[in-house]
Order: structure tokens, then C-alpha cells, then sequence
């Protein structure tokens, strides 16, 4: 019967739609699960005290590092750093897909402008536009798998590296560096939402 036929191919288009939205969501997955094993026998091992300033001064260091890292990292996958960090968003968000909005609160940038980097992203053939089941008025922004298999085959080293660092540390001084991240996270995110407040007229 037609209307059954139409009904079995749009199932068979959704499964193929959510088989690869799970194949995506599994390689990005595997960016920073790589080499993840760890020895928790192993003893913490002795190190240098360090004040306050010299790890803030190793802090600066690392950031700097990072923001020339993921200038290099964009470039090889013909992005720009902000797009590439957006995209990270997306891929963070898994099966939940966000919307515009969310991204823009996410990244700290306006509505107009995530306007913009979605569309590069779409014309790179990093993300697409999906309307929202509950609202077909709002699209919802899913990666791409094959993006995600090159953002994978990238990086992916660089996490089994971090991985394997990890191997050196306790759980007890994992849960510190946990702790230290998300909670400067925050701070960092406060401090800009302060700034941007204060330089409203």
C-alpha cells in the first residue's frame, strides 16, 4: 500500500539518520577515550613544590600553546580557531543537538553571529541544519560523520597522549585537576560575562 510504503522508507531515512549521528557521536567519543587505561596500582609519584604564581605562570604558558595549537589544527581542516571551537561544541553536545542559541551561549558570542558560523560550518561540510521534532519552526545543528572521522584522525593522537599522561597521576590528583579546570572554567566564563556587562553603555 503507498501509505505504507512511504511510512517503512521514512523509518528506514531516520535509522540511517540516527545510525550516523551514533557513528559520529562514537568517533568523537574516541578523540579523548584513546589510551585511557590506567594503572591505579601505580604510586603517586614525588613532585616539585610549585607557588601559586608558577603555576599560573605554567597555566599562561599552556594557554598560549593551546590558542597557537588550535590556529594550526583549524588551518589543516580548513577552518578558522572560532569555527573549530564552535564545532567542538557540537560534537560535545552528542545526540543532544544543540540549537543556534545554544551555541552562541556556549562559544559567548551574539545570535547573529553564530548565524554566520554555522553557515561556514555547513558550507565546509562540518555540520547540518535539522528541524527540532518538538518545534519545526527551530533547526537544531548535527555534525557531520565524516567531518567528525577527520577531526578525529587529528586530534586523536593528541589525546592519547593526554591519556597516557594521566597514567602518571593518582585518581586523588586527577580529581584536583578536575576540580582546578572546571571551576577556572567557570571563573573565566564569570569574569567575561563581567566585563562584557560592564562595557555596555
Amino acid at each position: 500500500m503507498p501509505g505504507r510504503e512511504k511510512e517503512k522508507r521514512g523509518s528506514e531515512e531516520r535509522g540511517l539518520e540516527e545510525g550516523e549521528l551514533a557513528e559520529g557521536e562514537l568517533a568523537a567519543k574516541e578523540i579523548k577515550n584513546r589510551g585511557s587505561e590506567k594503572n591505579d596500582s601505580r604510586p603517586p609519584a614525588r613532585r616539585p613544590s610549585a607557588t601559586p604564581a608558577q603555576t599560573l605562570s605554567a597555566m599562561d604558558h599552556l594557554i598560549a600553546t593551546s590558542m597557537v595549537s588550535q590556529h594550526e589544527m583549524a588551518q589543516r581542516l580548513g577552518l578558522n580557531a572560532g569555527d573549530l571551537t564552535c564545532f567542538g561544541f557540537v560534537l560535545e553536545a552528542g545526540e543532544h543537538l544543540l540549537t543556534a542559541g545554544d551555541l552562541a551561549t556556549r562559544a559567548h558570542v551574539t545570535t547573529g553571529a553564530v548565524t554566520g558560523i554555522v553557515n561556514r560550518l555547513e558550507r565546509a561540510g562540518y555540520v547540518t541544519r535539522r528541524p527540532d521534532p518538538s518545534d519545526r519552526r527551530r533547526v537544531r545543528i548535527a555534525a557531520v560523520p565524516a567531518a567528525v572521522a577527520r577531526v578525529t584522525a587529528l586530534y586523536g593522537p593528541y589525546y592519547a597522549r593526554l591519556n597516557e599522561q594521566f597514567n602518571d597521576y593518582s585518581p586523588a590528583e586527577i580529581a584536583v585537576l578536575n576540580d582546578w579546570f572546571t571551576r577556572t572554567g567557570k571563573l573565566m566564563s564569570d569574569y567575561l560575562e563581567e566585563l562584557r556587562q560592564n562595557a555596555t553603555p
